[in-house]
């Protein structure tokens, strides 16, 4: 979970400065669409503070695909509510997901908020607050055909100035049973290449030294002048013949610069074509790590997720990513519990992590989440104890895996950018290798956004331990 705070302020003429607050809960999206409310908000005369107790409006922009995030939202609610009786005109609303999924209860029978925005309807947060501020409750959950937010230049709330996200698409079009997002965000669309390579030039030329590419399935970008994806097959000749896929996309944000690193986030193993992972290896600053959820190991499971590929795919994947790219590091997305899931199909996903040996892994029990496919059509039967039981033995087997990949870094030198200072030293910096894999290091005169050669010399099950080498 990454949580963001920050104030904002509104200056309008005439008026009283206003002061603005924002968390932001979940996912890398939902901090990417933090950053282009926040650059809405600017342009309206916005400007960044930190105090929500001095707050005169609050957003919480939030995450409805796992239960304890949304579990956490409402806390944060209930303590806001209670900012609401010390000033009566405090404005508190909800962005994202959640805020599309729960509108009537979050808005009317629980009377939490005074504005619900979802994830297309960014733009309107202004006009919104103007309508609270009248008196009246206001809502704009609309999904859109053709929003991708391609216009504007986010507002980078990130602190260490040297990495920063680019979103490239938006919405989904893969129906998992078990995801909400398709409800959430809408149907699949990809922004304007030439957009996304001239923000990352932007991004550089102002000191940035790595983006990361969003999507929910980045593998399925596809421009061809605009439109759903959906809709590609009925594009004109000249439109097809000139589409950029996202192999075409990573080359084209590669090329702004050999000292940016490119990252991309996240993989689907039924889209992953040999094209992308050519494409990665002919550049090396896009890097040698790849994110690609498996959520379980059994085929039957995957075909109750709607996944769209089984356990041989994934595995045919798995077996070209480490063809034409040796020693990619690999990380994954793992559910235990999923609606009948069976002793032996848990066993399954332990023996094909026992094939793959990740090096890092999101690992969750499965929450039935209201309005999904699995919510109406499947039965959540796996009992909470056999769930928390699974997990736990999934999380065991995982660090067993990452600590002994990472005893085989030590003696190696790896590049690393440096991000930033270490949290349990300000005599250390930390950053991360091509593969993914952080490491900690006596900074000597080095500071953020500076390349370095680093010995690795020890390894906890999560962290590198090195110094840099001349």
């Amino acid at each position: 979970m990454q949580v963001l705070e920050k104030e904002i302020l509104i200056k309008e003429p005439g008026k009283a400065v206003k002061k603005f607050f924002l968390e932001t809960y979940g996912c890398q999206m939902n901090f990417s669409d933090s950053e282009i409310v926040a650059s809405i908000l600017k342009k309206e005369g916005y400007e960044t503070t930190s105090e929500e107790s001095k707050a005169d409006i609050i957003l919480m922009n939030t995450c409805a695909i796992r239960d304890n995030v949304e579990q956490k939202t409402r806390q944060r609610l209930t303590e806001f509510r209670s900012l609401k009786k010390e000033n009566p005109s405090l404005v508190i609303g909800v962005l994202g997901c959640m805020a599309e999924r729960l509108k009537t209860k979050l808005l009317e029978e629980e009377n939490l908020v005074d504005i619900v925005v979802g994830p297309d309807a960014y733009r309107s947060i202004p006009s919104l607050i103007e309508e609270v501020e009248g008196g009246q409750k206001a809502i704009n959950v609309l999904l859109s055909r053709e929003e991708t937010y391609a216009d504007i230049n986010p507002v980078r709330l990130s602190e260490n100035g040297v990495s920063a996200f680019i979103s490239i698409t938006r919405g989904c079009d893969n129906m998992c049973t078990f995801c909400v997002v398709p409800f959430t965000r809408g149907r699949e669309r990809s922004r304007d290449p030439l957009t996304i390579v001239k923000e990352a030039q932007g991004l550089f030329d102002n000191g940035y030294r790595e983006v990361t590419l969003l999507g929910q399935n980045v593998d399925s970008y596809l421009w061809y002048g605009g439109g759903l994806k959906k809709d590609f097959d009925k594009a004109g000749e000249e439109q097809k013949s000139n589409a950029v896929s996202f192999a075409k996309l990573l080359e084209m944000v590669a090329n702004v610069s050999p000292l940016l690193r490119v990252r991309f986030s996240t993989s689907n193993p039924q889209d992953m074509t040999d094209e992308v992972l050519h494409t990665m290896q002919r550049h090396e600053n896009i890097c040698r790590y790849i994110h690609l959820p498996m959520q379980s190991g059994s085929s039957r499971v995957l075909k109750q997720m709607n996944r769209g590929y089984d356990r041989e795919r994934y595995l045919d994947r798995i077996n070209a990513i480490r063809s034409i790219i040796p020693g990619c590091g690999l990380s994954t997305d793992i559910i235990s519990g999923f609606c009948t899931e069976t002793e032996e199909e848990h066993k399954e996903t332990l023996s094909l992590m026992d094939e793959v040996r990740f090096d890092y892994a999101y690992m969750f029990k499965y929450s039935e989440r209201p309005g999904t496919l699995a919510a109406k059509k499947l039965t959540d039967d796996v009992t909470e104890e056999d769930k928390k039981r699974r997990l736990q033995e999934i999380v065991d087997l995982h660090r067993k895996h990452a600590h002994e990949s990472n005893l085989k870094n030590i003696g190696n030198v790896y590049e690393v950018l440096v991000e930033g200072t270490s949290k349990k030293s300000t005599e250390d910096l930390y950053g991360r290798t091509t593969y993914n894999k952080v490491i900690v290091f006596p900074k000597e005169h080095y500071k953020a956004g500076d390349y370095v050669n680093v010995k690795v010399n020890s390894c906890t099950s999560g962290t590198l331990i090195g110094q840099i080498v001349k």
